[in-house]
C-alpha cells in the first residue's frame, strides 16, 4: 500500500500544465471566428504576427516585468498593471475585467475579448511592444499565407 501511494505521489509531481500551443493557421483561423479579422482596423495578419512574437503562439505563456511588478499573460501577453486582475500587481486597473489567469486557458475567448478592449484605447495595437518591434510597418502577409481561410 505504501508503495502504491509513493507511486501516485511521484505520477502527480510529474504532471504539468502544458496549455496549448497553436499552429500558425490554426490560431489564424481561431482569430477570423471570433471577429479579429479588421477588428478595429487591425488585420488578420497582424493579429498572428503580434501573438507569435509576444507569446509564440503560446496560452500558458507569461513574462514578469520587475519594474512595475507586474505579468504578461496568455497568447497575446496581456499586462496585469492596466487590463487582468492577477491578485498581485501594485495598483492594477483590471481594465478588461477578467482575471488573468483565465487569459492562460486553451479556449483564447477571453483573451481575445480583452485584446479587442486594449486594442481600442487611443495606442491600437501599438500598445504591444512586440508588434511595433516586429510587425509594424513590414509585410504581415506571410503570417496567414497558405492558412486557406
Amino acid at each position: 500500500m505504501k508503495v502504491l501511494l509513493i507511486l501516485g505521489l511521484a505520477l502527480l509531481s510529474s504532471v504539468t500544465i502544458q496549455g496549448k500551443d497553436f499552429e500558425r493557421c490554426e490560431l489564424a483561423k481561431t482569430l477570423k471566428e471570433k471577429g479579429m479579422d479588421g477588428f478595429h482596423g487591425v488585420s488578420l495578419a497582424n493579429w498572428v504576427c503580434l501573438a507569435k512574437w509576444e507569446s509564440n503562439y503560446k496560452t500558458q505563456a507569461t513574462n514578469y516585468n520587475p519594474g512595475d511588478k507586474s505579468t504578461d499573460y496568455g497568447i497575446f501577453q496581456i499586462n496585469s498593471h492596466y487590463w487582468c486582475d492577477d491578485g498581485k500587481t501594485p495598483k492594477a486597473v483590471n481594465a478588461c475585467g477578467v482575471s488573468c489567469k483565465a487569459l492562460l486557458q486553451d479556449d483564447i475567448s477571453q483573451a481575445v475579448e480583452c485584446a479587442k478592449r486594449v486594442v481600442k484605447d487611443p495606442q491600437g495595437i501599438g500598445a504591444w511592444v512586440a508588434w511595433r518591434k516586429h510587425c509594424q510597418n513590414t509585410d504581415v502577409k506571410p503570417y496567414i499565407k497558405g492558412c486557406k481561410l
